[in-house]
């Protein structure tokens, strides 16, 4: 296959991106790059709009096409990501507010309407002549004309943001140059120009330094916006790329003193605005994860090995959202295994039998299935904050102490309830192997331990195999079948599926044994996955039947609380007004 370099045609450049020829030539030529457009304004924070102009789908794809090579061909090698932070991979507001953090001076500048500045003739001749592409000039036009709209780089493409860095290149060197005469650092994130110091000569030549800055800006064919410039102390709050950095990284108190309220408001009445505007709970997710980057960082910088017991009043904000979200307010009944691989036997158990289990599994006309359950994903996230780790039983006991803990300040399920008025929308499986017979030896043991659970309800668990641990949390295990005195879930499968030879080897169970001779659960649960039309899954319907009683009783449990509270608000309501006529 042909280096970038080395084309030489239009068809090669559409070969090379993977796109079909004539449909380069048709968006080019036929349909025209300035009317693949969709354009919109939206509010700045500060006030006034920014424009986008957004590409429609059909010139969106061969941009992302562009874009995807261009950044294999650059490999992030020869962009200095330690100056540009913009739109680069693994870069991002917060490493370039760090290279700032405590310091004497930080000088912000603006660089006005930035993409619009990268005109064609600037796209053209960067692929045609700068040394790593050297492009013939046809080619190079071609690709100016997917990159441009209306003869300018568009705010809202994503070719866009990697093709400003390209062409920035040599201004970011020409800058640091400068930067370096005066003892400065210096940073780009897009359009955003930060210089620092603790220099405290530099204050008797910003006037110099800005003029350099300011020419080189000109000869480069970008313009300061005066109105942005921002020169600040270190008795001042000093912020870069919307981040405080006068000691540590971190945002704005009213950034999240806002979120904090969104929450609050979310949690109490089930909606949030932002701007004004109907949001998300994604959306409020982004900016809670974003203020624990930058704890995280901090405590990084401070050595601080955060968990449970010392969690800042931040990372305990964002806890107790993501027990809300995933167990409070979640909008399916949530499965949580012991392990990744129970995850794909009953996923696979319920495709087969999807028929008989329409309230928990359904099959679209294009033969694709949709889960109106949901199994847990044990994300690093999770684990972090909630101790529910990827592997390991352990993590079901933590999420039991959320909803059962004598520690008001890790009972979320009570505050939640409080705050609300609510119970949980839908209920909280766990599913644990049939090992209680080995008492504290097994993962269930340890949790009917750990949970302390009554004579009455573990008789209830041993009779039926689910019981309700507390409110909108259950438990249940595997069946006992074939007289075993215990059960994992391996055991629900036939012998014809659990002593099927693959590439000569034997499945096994445990988890250490003879590579050589035997494959484990990995394997076996992939080949579950796979042929799962083949395999039989009847053992598996006491399971799939519990899961179905449990959401029935819960569903019928809740709808009554929610009848009583409006006969009770009713009841409230009459009482008022005979209180009235009195």
């Amino acid at each position: 296959m042909k280096e970038f370099n080395q084309i030489k045609t239009r068809n090669e450049l559409a070969d090379f991106l993977n796109i079909p020829r004539k449909q380069l030539s048709y968006v080019l030529y036929v349909k025209g790059i300035n009317n693949l457009y969709n354009s919109f304004k939206i509010r700045k924070k500060n006030g006034g709009f920014r424009e986008i102009n957004a590409p429609l789908e059909e010139l969106k794809g061969i941009q992302r096409r562009l874009q995807e090579v261009l950044y294999k061909k650059i490999g992030n090698k020869w962009i200095n990501r330690n100056i540009s932070h913009g739109f680069e991979r693994n870069r991002s507001i917060i490493t370039n507010a760090i290279v700032h953090r405590n310091k004497r001076i930080v000088l912000n500048i603006d660089l006005e309407n930035f993409f619009e500045s990268i005109h064609f003739g600037r796209v053209r001749g960067f692929f045609n002549k700068n040394k790593n592409f050297s492009l013939p000039i046809d080619v190079a036009t071609v690709i100016a004309q997917i990159a441009c709209y209306e003869g300018r780089l568009p705010q809202g493409a994503p070719s866009s943001p990697i093709i400003s860095n390209l062409i920035c290149e040599i201004l970011d060197y020409r800058l640091l140059k400068i930067a370096k005469k005066y003892k400065v650092n210096y940073t780009r994130y897009a359009d955003d120009l930060t210089f620092s110091t603790n220099d405290k000569n530099f204050l008797f030549l910003q006037r110099e330094f800005y003029e350099e800055i300011s020419q080189e800006l000109i000869r480069t064919g970008f313009k300061i916006n005066e109105k942005k410039n921002r020169l600040q102390l270190r008795d001042s709050r000093q912020v870069v790329t919307g981040l405080v950095v006068n000691k540590k990284i971190n945002v704005n108190r009213i950034y999240y003193k806002e979120t904090r309220a969104m929450a609050y408001q979310l949690y109490k009445q089930g909606s949030f605005k932002i701007n004004d505007e109907p949001a998300t709970i994604n959306q409020l997710e982004g900016r809670f994860a974003f203020i624990n980057q930058l704890t995280w960082h901090n405590n990084l910088v401070d050595g601080i090995t955060a968990n449970f017991n010392n969690f800042t009043s931040r990372e305990q904000q964002y806890q107790r959202f993501l027990f809300y979200k995933y167990f409070f307010a979640n909008s399916k009944p949530v499965i949580v295994t012991e392990g990744k691989t129970d995850v794909r036997y009953l996923k696979s158990a319920l495709k087969s039998l999807y028929k008989d289990y329409p309230k928990l599994i359904v099959k679209h006309k294009d033969g694709s299935f949709e889960f109106k359950i949901h199994f847990l994903k044990k994300t690093k996230r999770l684990s972090y904050f909630l101790g529910i780790y990827k592997d390991g039983a352990n993590a079901l006991n933590n999420i039991y102490q959320f909803f059962g803990s004598k520690n008001s300040k890790l009972n979320y399920l009570n505050y939640f309830k409080k705050i609300s008025g609510n119970s949980p929308e839908n209920p909280v499986i766990l599913l644990f192997d049939n090992e209680i017979k080995s008492g504290n030896k097994k993962p269930i043991g340890k949790f009917l331990n750990y949970a302390g659970l009554d004579d009455e309800k573990k008789t209830t668990l041993k009779k039926e195999n689910m019981v309700n641990i507390v409110d909108s949390l259950y438990l249940l295990t595997v069946p006992l079948i074939n007289g075993k005195l215990e059960c994992d879930i391996e055991d629900l499968f036939d012998n014809n599926t659990l002593f099927l030879k693959i590439e000569g080897k034997e499945f096994s169970k445990k988890d250490s044994y003879d590579v050589s001779k035997y494959y484990g659960k990995e394997i076996f649960s992939q080949h579950i996955s796979q042929n799962y039309s083949d395999i039989n899954f009847n053992q598996f319907r006491p399971v799939l039947d519990n899961i179905n009683k449990i959401i029935d009783v819960y569903t019928r449990q809740n709808d009554n609380m929610l009848v009583n509270l409006e006969l009770k608000k009713v009841d409230k309501r009459n009482m008022n007004k005979v209180e009235l006529f009195k």
